[in-house]
């Protein structure tokens, strides 16, 4: 709107266009593509970032993107075990999983986060669908057994994903549905449930439904170049130069770096460590020039698009 004198009024709200026109080209690249995010970390248990999570999934979906969240459940998980009276063990950075842990850990991950998650973000509208990995046979997986110090060592109900059908997870994406996937998974005999880690399980869904983009959403800011001595961030690195930094990583996050390694071998063209601390982290990385967190890419690919 011009004024009388022939000056041009500056609006206020101006710097909003500019960060919408910023947008465009990562709406363009990224639209109608699908998008795998493993919800996790303080993102889960504190309720501004929870929020702000949903916010940021249903914008992607009304954006054209085609969003799918997995999400695990650690924190709450803890704290029935210990209402409970069961004991909490880790080994080789897997929760021991008895019978009875696996009672729990289905009923914390499809009763308790699972309805949380998609009541927030059905509060945008009659968007999320829950499900677990159990469900039409989407996941599927064998007695994990770990290697810890040169012997095999039984860790109980924790499945290792055999095979992957992404039929019920496309029906949801066709209808314009938000998939909400809990990382519980049974056996092809359909005799045994098993606790899947959903960092793994983001991993193999995002390389079977062929994902644009896996984004891993944890409590650090990315990878760090030299842990503890520096708190730098990597800000991208290809598939050979994380297999090189693996043995190193510690052990929160070998399964996170490792999902990212098996998501791009499998062909999702990027995957991204990001600070689920950050409030709407997941469009800053998506929908800004500069991003935010570790970004993962082909060996090709060197330089070029986020």
């Amino acid at each position: 709107m011009s004024r009388a004198d022939g000056k041009t009024r500056k609006h206020t709200a101006l710097p909003k266009a500019q960060i919408l026109i910023e947008a465009l080209p990562w709406l363009t690249r990224h639209n109608g593509k699908v998008v795998v995010i493993k919800f996790g970390g303080n993102a889960m248990i504190d309720e501004d970032l929870k929020a702000a999570f949903a916010q940021d999934v249903v914008f992607l979906r009304q954006a054209g993107l085609k969003p799918v969240v997995v999400h695990g459940g650690g924190p709450q998980i803890n704290a029935q075990l210990d209402k409970q009276g069961l004991v909490s063990e880790f080994k080789a950075g897997l929760r021991v999983t008895t019978p009875e842990a696996m009672d729990v850990v289905r009923m914390v991950l499809a009763g308790q986060v699972q309805r949380e998650l998609v009541g927030l973000l059905n509060q945008h509208g009659p968007l999320a669908v829950g499900m677990t990995g159990e469900d039409a046979h989407t996941i599927t997986a064998t007695k994990h057994t770990p290697q810890i110090e040169g012997e095999l060592v039984d860790i109980g109900r924790v499945g290792e994903i055999t095979a992957i059908d992404t039929g019920a997870i496309e029906a949801l994406l066709a209808d314009g549905r938000i998939p909400v996937i809990s990382s519980i998974a049974r056996s092809a005999d359909d005799h045994h449930v098993y606790n899947v880690n959903a960092d793994t399980a983001a991993a193999a869904l995002a390389a079977a439904l062929g994902a644009e983009t896996l984004m891993v959403l944890t409590d650090v800011e990315g990878l760090y170049a030299d842990w503890p001595n520096s708190d730098e961030v990597i800000s991208r690195l290809t598939v050979s130069e994380l297999e090189k930094l693996l043995p190193e990583l510690s052990s929160g996050m070998v399964p996170k770096m490792e999902g990212c390694l098996h998501a791009v071998r499998g062909g999702v063209s990027t995957a991204r460590v990001i600070d689920g601390r950050v409030q709407h982290s997941i469009l800053l990385e998506i929908f800004t020039d500069e991003g935010i967190g570790t970004m993962v890419v082909p060996d090709e690919q060197q330089g070029g698009a986020k």
